[in-house]
């Protein structure tokens, strides 16, 4: 027996949906499939003393090496990934390790982060921290067009 006339145009519906997504999302990922290469210059020696001030050189650090990927101005009010890292660098600014505290709800997110702050090393030297080495926290804010922004450097995210 057919399906009623509403029950048709509701699958219909459904259909279209389901395409429309599933053409989206290769789109959605595109831009966190590749970092690009790094722009940035060999950096000096920090220096900072505290965590908490390393980890602003080492955002600037991060966004000279990638300005075609930062957000700038006032972020959207829904963000695509949120992302907390813990990086570990050696004396000479080397990244020693990077373990995810926040994973992003994007999948795709925390490899491409990861990778560029990999690709961003060698970070300033943590020249006068204790024992000569840094770990730093930071947040990431990722927009879906694949940009981004340090917690340390963000410049606030828009209501609406």
């Amino acid at each position: 027996m057919p399906l009623p006339l509403s029950a048709q145009i509701c699958r219909l519906l459904q259909g279209l949906v389901l395409v429309a997504a599933t053409l989206a999302a290769p789109a959605a990922l595109a831009q966190f499939s590749m970092v690009p290469t790094p722009l940035c210059k060999e950096p000096s020696a920090s220096s900072q003393e505290v965590e908490q001030e390393f980890r602003i050189d080492a955002a600037r650090h991060l966004y000279a090496c990638f300005p075609m990927r930062v957000y700038r101005g006032k972020l959207p009010p829904m963000l695509y990934g949120v992302m907390m890292v813990e990086t570990d660098l050696d004396a000479a600014g080397n990244v020693l390790n990077i373990s995810v505290i926040r994973k992003p709800a994007a999948d795709e997110v925390a490899p491409w982060v990861i990778a560029m702050i990999k690709r961003a090393a060698p970070f300033p030297a943590p020249a006068k921290m204790a024992g000569g080495t840094v770990r730093y926290t930071e947040t990431y804010f990722v927009d879906k067009s694949g940009l981004f922004q340090a917690f340390s450097l963000t410049e606030g995210q828009r209501s609406k």
